[in-house]
């Protein structure tokens, strides 16, 4: 372990952090505008000032040992907010600007954020750009860190350091069927024998739904299971299942498709819908006008535009299919 911290040379620093966020001393030299063998070099002073190999090769990409993911996050924050104190954010202009903002959605969510960001980014920053990266829940804080994304929306809470996050909404489950389902299906006497349909996406927190349905003594009643909520509509169109699913995905199906969305039954759990992004982020002007975006868009209250439009639509027709019945 390094003793004599007066002796560091404070550069090597930047070449450790970009070592571990880019797992390649040639990736991380070509970050820092230095060369493969001066990288190489760098890395070689600081395993002998540390006395400790730092990263060792493994599967096609550097790890770091374990002093190195206990020095690494302290170094990263460090330099990070040294960098933040010495720079002036940039102004953003939307009208010039070719950002390629990049997202983590799951399927429910590029069928459900994806369209009014789209929509509202697009018509103000025309030449930007907009990527769904899918990061699985368990890696969006580490995909923040390393910037491979710029923020996430969904059932998240991260706990890992430097991460922020904002609650945009609590959202309930609703039922979703053909608007042909038995009527005594909507009552819990005659709900458990709906033939259920549930969506159990790797990459989200949604799979619980099936979890509380066993719990509820319903799980034998669950005959489809789908990877994604896009087939689910067509699934339930037929008028032989009832589909558990966010009420605001019911909301757009029922727009869309001739069905029925109704209270389910039973007691069923709320879940929070919330946008993360990296503490490094914070002061950057093009960031912060992405995440406007996003809260102006979602955040319930202050929820307007296409947003709100498809959502009053999509009640209005749920209202009308219930009276018609």
């Amino acid at each position: 372990m390094l003793t004599q911290f007066h002796r560091l040379d404070l550069n090597l620093l930047r070449v450790l952090v970009a070592i571990d966020r880019c797992r390649s001393v040639t990736e991380a030299g070509r970050r820092l505008a230095l060369s493969q063998p001066a990288t190489s070099n760098a890395l070689a002073r600081l395993r002998e000032a540390f006395g400790d190999r730092l990263f060792v090769r493994a599967a096609g990409a550097l790890m770091p040992t374990p002093l190195a993911e206990r020095i690494v996050p302290i170094a990263a924050q460090h330099l990070e907010s040294l960098e933040a104190a010495l720079t002036e954010p940039q102004a953003f202009d939307p009208l010039r600007s070719g950002a390629e903002w990049r997202l983590s959605l799951s399927d429910l969510g590029e069928m459900v954020f994806l369209p009014p960001i789209a929509d509202a980014v697009l018509r103000e920053a025309p030449r930007t750009r907009l990527t769904n990266v899918a990061v699985p829940a368990e890696r969006v804080a580490e995909a923040l860190g390393r910037r491979e994304i710029d923020l996430a929306i969904g059932i998240m809470d991260p706990k890992q350091r430097g991460i922020r996050s904002t609650l945009l909404f609590r959202e309930r489950y609703v039922a979703l069927s053909g608007r042909g389902v038995p009527a005594g299906w909507r009552a819990r006497a005659g709900f458990v024998d709906a033939a259920l349909v549930v969506a159990a996406p790797a990459a989200t927190h949604h799979q619980g739904i099936a979890e509380s349905l066993e719990r509820q003594r319903l799980g034998h009643r669950i005959v489809v299971h789908v990877r994604h909520y896009a087939a689910i509509p067509d699934l339930v169109s037929g008028g032989q299942l009832v589909a558990v699913v966010p009420e605001m995905f019911a909301q757009i199906a029922c727009a869309r498709l001739k069905l029925a969305m109704w209270p389910v039954p039973l007691a069923m759990p709320l879940f929070e819908v919330g946008m993360v992004w990296h503490a490094t982020t914070d002061v950057d002007a093009a960031q912060i006008w992405l995440r406007e975006r996003v809260l102006r868009l979602f955040r319930r209250g202050s929820m307007a535009g296409p947003t709100a439009k498809r959502r009053a639509a999509a009640t209005v027709a749920v209202d009308a299919a219930s009276t018609r019945r």
